[in-house]
């Protein structure tokens, strides 16, 4: 019998707790979620919102990606803690470095999706994780990148410079009334990039409260384009229920002007 997707519906997939090792010596702690039973035909290297205001790898885009997308899409999601940041998973080591040794993170994590022989990598920041992915995710075996309320913050021209060279495929989603960076503003700062592709999000927010089924769309679009959107909102196989009361108090994302209750690890919030 046919049942809706839920914020905390899971959908048949594997699943399994990995540690990424980065070359400066720490280790961070993540999840890989996959099709049950078949191979992914694309994958999500996510890089979490600031971790010194809420950001972590079950911000909830990213959890419900790995929660659905396997089933719904076909696609492998990789998430994980960046240095100094802890979520139910766990704490990763080391302390925040405000985007300076996060630069070994973002290169575990795609060592790592390179190991394991994903396919058809694209990093997916989120916030803070767009600067990640402009200044040290243009790896060879990155396909692309999908930015998702990018507020350019410490990302420079010389790392949009890169992109362009490549001509590797660039997104960004930008909600209409986002807190940093809206619409016709991204245009005009990725217009340094000819490929980039900036989306304007109507009636969205930087957090994307409400708006999670519309990103997982605009994801899948171009991740995974044999696919098609919108994505089902119903589910007729078997369907688990995740714990999403662990971050009722602490906010999904991005800058804030106070700190943030809950679990503590070195700077992270």
């Amino acid at each position: 019998m046919s049942a809706p997707i839920r914020a905390s519906s899971i959908l048949p997939g594997h699943r399994e707790e990995i540690e990424l090792h980065t070359a400066d010596g720490l280790r961070l702690v993540g999840e890989l979620a996959r099709p049950a039973d078949r191979a992914p035909v694309g994958t999500l290297i996510c890089l979490h919102p600031l971790p010194t205001h809420g950001g972590m790898m079950d911000s909830h885009i990213f959890r419900k990606a790995a929660w659905r997308l396997p089933a719904l899409a076909d696609l492998a999601v990789l998430r994980f803690n960046t240095r100094g940041t802890s979520s139910v998973r766990g704490t990763s080591e080391g302390s925040f470095d405000g985007a300076v040794g996060e630069r070994y993170d973002v290169a575990a994590a795609i060592e790592y999706a390179e190991f394991a022989e994903l396919p058809n990598q694209w990093l997916l920041g989120w916030s803070f994780g767009t600067d990640l992915a402009l200044k040290y995710g243009c790896d060879p075996a990155v396909t692309g990148a999908i930015l998702l309320s990018p507020p350019l913050r410490f990302s420079t021209p010389e790392d949009l410079a890169v992109w362009a060279e490549t001509g590797k495929p660039l997104t960004a989603l930008v909600p209409e009334f986002d807190d940093y960076l809206r619409p016709d503003e991204a245009r005009q700062r990725f217009a340094a990039v000819p490929q980039a592709e900036v989306v304007g999000m109507a009636g969205a927010k930087h957090l994307w409260v409400g708006d999670a089924a519309k990103v997982l769309d605009e994801i899948v679009r171009r991740v995974a384009p044999g696919v098609t959107v919108p994505l089902p909102t119903t589910w007729d196989g078997p369907m688990e229920t995740g714990d999403v009361s662990a971050y009722a108090d602490r906010t999904v994302a991005a800058f804030a002007d106070l700190p943030v209750p809950g679990p503590q690890a070195g700077s992270a919030g």
